[in-house]
Formats: C-alpha cells, structure tokens, sequence
C-alpha cells in the first residue's frame, strides 16, 4: 500500500470515533485532509467542526460542513488529527504543517484525541522528526539560544525563501538533532523559555488512542 492509501484507511477508520449530532475537532495535514473528505460522507449526522487552522476550516467549508468558532464550544467528544511522531506512550510532535499552536488549543477542549498516522510515524524516541517551537517574532533568535542549549539545533523554517509566518502571525524553529527521552519534562521546560508560543511536543496531554495504517490493516492503539 502507498503512504496515501495507508492514511486514506485510518481516516476511514477514525470515523467510528465521530459522534452524531456533536462537534467534531479536526486537526490540520495530509492525513487530516483525508479524514475531512470521508467527515463528507457523513455531515448531515453531526452539528458541526472546530478546525485547527484556517487551511483545514477552508477545506471543511469547501465541503460544506459548518465550522464553529472554539469561543462558542464548550466542550466536543473527540479531537482527530495525525501526528509527525508518536511513541508508545502516545506522547507526539506535531506541527510539521504549522499548526501546532491552534491544534493544541482545540485538542485540550476535547474528551479525547484520536490519532490518525501510518505505521512509519511509530517511534521508540521522539526527535528524529524535528521539533516544531513556535515562537514571537522578535523572540527567534534568543529562543533559538535557549533551544541549542538543550541540546538540539534550532533552524527557523522557511518558506519561499522567507520565514514561515504562522495563522497566529508568529514563526517557527524546527529544532534538529534532539533525543527526547522524557517528552512531558522537555515540554514543561520548552514552554517556560521567554518567547515561545507553543511547542509542538504533546506529551503532558498526549493521544488517548491511535490509528495506525500498517500493510496488513489499521492497528489500534490505546493509552
């Protein structure tokens, strides 16, 4: 099976997870993309979505499914999004497509996170997939500092040529290089350097369950 066609089948899975007529979040990517195409099928069974970034919003209009500002949810069943890396603990990076700040937002609103990614994505140490650290602008280069201390190698990503700006109007450092044993205490202690929005390791919040598509069919994991 082709890496499309994996993902095409833990997006078909994930749909068990929806509940009908509640608000579903949806994350932000290529896998993401191809569960909001099977979230088509059925959007007449929920009341609406709660996108993690303004691509995947304008993906699930285009699809005619409504999408409600996270001001006016209180709460919603289930969060599903994919990941750059999981472990077996289900503690992530994400924020490989720039989203990571929004997605983490939506997800801590949510009862649960389902993940949906291909076999590849399951690691025993996160931080071959390098580190996505959105930061304040004019923060980059003294957080980038901060970040090579820790033992990584700070790049800010680029676009164009130009640096990445984020929905929230903020940048990105991929951090390059890291050994992430204990991903909760690196989360804890990235999120405490002056400057950094959000860093893309889920880990004190991390999957409570994930789909992964393997050659042989969608394996489930739970934690």
């Amino acid at each position: 099976m082709t890496q499309d066609e994996l993902k095409q089948a833990v997006a078909r899975a994930a749909i068990e997870y929806v509940v009908p007529g509640q608000i579903v979040g949806v994350g932000t990517g290529s896998t993401a993309n191809f569960f909001i195409d099977e979230l088509a099928k059925i959007k007449d069974t929920i009341t609406g979505t709660v996108a993690s970034s303004e691509a995947t919003a304008a993906r699930l209009r285009s699809h005619g499914i409504k999408v409600f500002d996270l001001n006016d949810v209180i709460s919603m069943p289930v969060y599903i999004d994919g990941a750059d890396e999981i472990d077996a603990n289900g503690a992530m990076i994400k924020g490989g497509g720039a989203a990571l700040t929004r997605e983490k937002i939506v997800a801590s609103v949510a009862e649960k996170f389902v993940c949906i990614a291909d076999g590849s994505k399951l690691v025993k140490v996160l931080g071959k997939f390098p580190l996505p650290v959105e930061v304040i602008p004019m923060a980059q280069a003294a957080v980038a500092r901060q970040l090579n201390l820790l033992g990584g190698e700070a790049k800010l990503r680029l676009k164009d040529g130009h640096p990445l700006i984020t929905d929230n109007g903020n940048m990105i450092l991929d951090v390059h290089g890291m050994q992430i044993a204990n991903p909760v205490a690196m989360e804890a202690l990235m999120n405490n350097i002056v400057g950094v929005v959000t860093v893309g390791l889920f880990a004190k919040q991390g999957a409570n369950v994930c789909l992964l598509g393997m050659e042989d069919g969608v394996k489930t994991l739970t934690f």
